[in-house]
């Protein structure tokens, strides 16, 4: 059974369309937990009224993504956690695309599904995500028009926590996502432990949901954590290995970051992106210090060869 995890906060406006989608599904073996973050709209009466087939895990303090999403993982009965964003229209075969690829792979931990824009549903918002040597993740395929272009898993490092899935059993070992983290990159960590814990990544190009690109979040506060939670990622999980190899281009692409914000100073968002890497700064010594928590089955190579030159 798959567990579908979608974390709300105030989404009332949105849910239906999930929801519905999710409804006509042909796989139908799977139950649909909202988590629901201390929403002040009528989130929750919209569910119990409309939707009484999907159950409502309420938390009584509004938390952010990645602790709403643990606390979906730990009520969730399924042996395969699927997460959707509440912003999103999901294909009606998307979870038996899901369920196609887990079987064509049977040493994979997570599926990486494709994300295309919602009001322009022939163009890329993920086709998986990719992680660069110097230190960089983002959407493979972004903005492009989809032309069948990344219908393969090249460059597929893991997938965009706002449609994907993982085994249940890959996350009692290796953790779920990293709640110090807040709401930004906690899916990029996540990728990284699971692949250095040995963990297979599928690709589903056919498993499409549609995206409303930041209908829910966005702004200076996504700036500050991108900002911070780049540096923190790579302190915790980056090999040793590789940052001696490849430490010139990881300074180099933070400070592009840093120049290019400067350049923009006057921008809030650009503003918050620079307190972000001085707060992923001063937290290295936390972070680097986390990474004896990382299970290290891969080898050096095999990540590397995972990572975009």
């Amino acid at each position: 059974m798959f567990s579908v995890i979608i974390p709300n906060w105030n989404g009332s406006r949105l849910l239906p369309t999930c929801l519905i989608a999710l409804r006509q599904q042909t796989f139908r073996d799977f139950e649909t937990l909202v988590v629901d973050d201390c929403s002040t709209d009528d989130s929750r009466e919209l569910i119990a009224r409309d939707f009484s087939e999907a159950r409502v895990i309420a938390l009584g303090t509004n938390r952010g993504f990645a602790p709403a999403v643990n606390a979906g993982i730990r009520a969730a009965r399924g042996e395969v956690i699927v997460l959707l964003n509440n912003d999103t229209e999901a294909d009606a075969h998307w979870l038996a695309e899901i369920a196609r690829a887990l079987e064509a792979n049977p040493n994979a931990g997570i599926v990486a599904c494709k994300l295309k824009l919602f009001d322009r549903r022939d163009h890329l918002h993920s086709a998986g995500d990719f992680f660069r040597v110097d230190g960089i993740p983002g959407n493979r395929g972004v903005w492009e028009r989809d032309e069948g272009q990344y219908d393969d898993a090249r460059g597929v490092f893991g997938p965009c926590g706002g449609a994907c899935a993982y085994r249940k059993t890959m996350l009692d070992e290796i953790g779920g996502f990293d709640e110090a983290l807040g709401s930004y990159c906690e899916d990029v960590d996540l990728n990284w432990r699971a692949r250095l814990a040995g963990y297979a990544i599928a690709y589903a190009p056919r498993a499409i949901v549609y995206h409303m690109v930041s209908a829910t979040g966005g702004g200076a506060l996504s700036s500050f954590f991108v900002g911070r939670n780049f540096i923190w990622v790579l302190a915790k999980n980056y090999p040793r290995a590789l940052w001696k190899k490849y430490w010139r281009k990881i300074i180099a692409a933070q400070l592009r970051i840093t120049f290019d914000a400067l350049k923009n100073l006057r921008g809030a968002a650009a503003r918050a992106r620079l307190r972000g890497q001085i707060a992923g700064v001063l937290g290295l010594s936390r972070w680097l210090a986390r990474r004896n928590e990382i299970i290290r089955r891969a080898s050096d190579a095999e990540i590397e060869n995972a990572l975009v030159k």
